[in-house]
């Protein structure tokens, strides 16, 4: 589906307005993951509504890659996201997390942006040790 919409300034997100009738046409509910195309560039991302307003996150990087600037009106093409997200367990990680059921279950059932976060915290680890302490502070957590 495509729409035009302006590239909006951070107040208090960048981002591009996505008219009520084209998130109802999509049919992935309020806030549906899609996938974003402007200038031949393409992420992923999901609708979020903000001040009754549905509009798609804009990074610096994204906004770069699109080449496209505050201000300008551009095409959007938006599409809803079908496809599984999937976040890549680093091995050591995953090895820790199938030693401990409890642990594995639990991080299973959590939303994707969840499972990104933890993983994130463990890559971004300088120090094996650290990236060890954030493993364990992981288990701790799924744990409860």
């Amino acid at each position: 589906m495509k729409f035009w919409a302006h590239v909006e300034p951070p107040e208090p997100m960048r981002g591009l307005e996505v008219p009520p009738e084209v998130v109802a046409a999509l049919g992935g509910g309020a806030r549906p993951p899609v996938t974003i195309t402007v200038n031949g560039h393409s992420w992923k991302s999901r609708v979020a509504i903000m001040r009754g307003r549905h509009l798609l996150g804009l990074s610096n990087a994204n906004r770069q890659g699109a080449g496209v600037a505050i201000g300008e009106e551009v095409e959007v093409e938006l599409e809803l996201d079908t496809e599984p997200r999937v976040v890549a367990e680093p091995p050591d990680f995953a090895r820790a997390l199938d030693d401990d059921p409890v642990a594995r279950a639990a991080y299973d059932n959590l939303a994707h942006g969840r499972k990104r976060e933890h993983v994130r915290a463990i890559e971004s680890a300088k120090r094996p040790e650290t990236r060890r302490r954030r493993i364990e502070k992981a288990i701790a957590t799924l744990r409860g």
